[in-house]
């Protein structure tokens, strides 16, 4: 518990973990970019994060993804926190806020891919209704811009959208935040998912993150798992040879 109340007591390493409740699994790299320090120095914070248990490390290929751990912040909260009527402490409240807003019980699904391409063509692929007429079967129809409606619509001239939702955030070209809903639940936001692009170039290749959160249940998200890299790998074989996979990837058999 003391290692946790040490690494809580620095801003930067909290601004880490703030970035973290954001955007889950980040690599150092993106960690980096918007903190204003050497990537030796942010290494370190990050050490001491992980030794208090408030962080933990997974290795995907060459990359180390970083991920939050909530735990120890639930633990303070149930023993410093619950067991008094109200707060005395504003720096404990600010401690079960956070606690607070990083326990969820709404699963998430992260994938990531590799394309080569660029990032305008990416963002393009993902936003132009046409392109994804001929990558998902389905036409994303919006203005882009932030506040905007957007629809998932059908491509069999019927007109019904799937999904429909908002823009949450949009950052040409390399993020895109949008929330989604089933068209009977639009106006539920409780029920509402979010999906977040985030488009990093490398060189002559770009790394595409596409997080899916705040999913109701574990079910959803296992049709989620599944659908999202059969979308993905339709267009990056769209991208990168200029044609669609010869059969829908997502209609084959999971078995």
């Amino acid at each position: 518990m003391d290692q946790v109340f040490r690494a809580l007591a620095d801003d930067t390493r909290r601004r880490l973990l703030d970035r973290l409740h954001e955007h889950n699994g980040q690599t150092l790299g993106e960690l980096c970019e918007r903190i204003d320090m050497t990537r030796q120095s942010v290494t370190q914070h990050l050490a001491v994060l992980e030794a208090a248990n408030l962080i933990s490390t997974v290795r995907r290929g060459r990359e180390k993804l970083h991920y939050l751990n909530p735990v120890p912040l639930h633990e303070i909260q149930e023993r410093w926190i619950d067991k008094f009527e109200r707060p005395r402490l504003s720096a404990l409240g600010a401690v079960k806020r956070r606690a607070e807003e990083a326990m969820t019980d709404k699963p998430s699904f992260v994938y990531v891919t590799y394309i080569a391409s660029t990032p305008e063509k990416v963002w393009e692929a993902l936003t132009d209704a046409d392109l994804t007429a001929a990558y998902w079967g389905h036409r994303n129809v919006s203005d882009w811009q932030p506040g905007s409606r957007w629809e998932h619509v059908r491509t069999d001239g019927s007109g019904v959208a799937d999904v429909v939702g908002r823009v949450v955030e949009t950052e040409y070209p390399t993020r895109l935040v949008t929330s989604w809903a089933a068209p009977d639940q639009e106006d539920q936001e409780d029920r509402h998912s979010r999906v977040t692009f985030e488009i990093r170039p490398h060189e002559d290749i770009v790394r595409l993150t596409v997080t899916h959160e705040d999913l109701n249940d574990e079910g959803e998200r296992a049709d989620i798992a599944q659908g999202w890299p059969a979308v993905l790998a339709n267009l990056k074989s769209l991208l990168e040879t200029g044609r669609t996979m010869p059969q829908a990837p997502w209609q084959v058999p999971g078995r």
